[in-house]
């Protein structure tokens, strides 16, 4: 049972930790080469919002936009 345990930590700590390992030397190295991943989720984060927003207004635009308050019975 032992030895079932040992390989979980193996598993966890040697093997799937070790991305997170490098990044934590990386960054008394590089600040910005750390945060890389941030970097990248920022930019498709904002790219989306942009998409969302432009989505929106041409919506508004056509006026397919529906905003009637009773679009539910519980509005009533």
């Amino acid at each position: 049972m032992k030895a079932f345990f040992e390989a979980i930590q193996y598993l966890f700590v040697d093997i799937l930790f070790a991305p997170q390992d490098f990044l934590r030397s990386l960054e008394l190295r590089s600040w910005f080469a750390a945060n890389t991943i941030n970097w990248i989720f920022m930019i498709i984060c904002a790219a989306a919002m942009v998409y969302w927003i432009k989505q929106l207004k041409m919506f508004e635009d056509a006026g397919t936009e529906k905003q009637d308050t009773t679009a539910h019975s519980f509005f009533k």
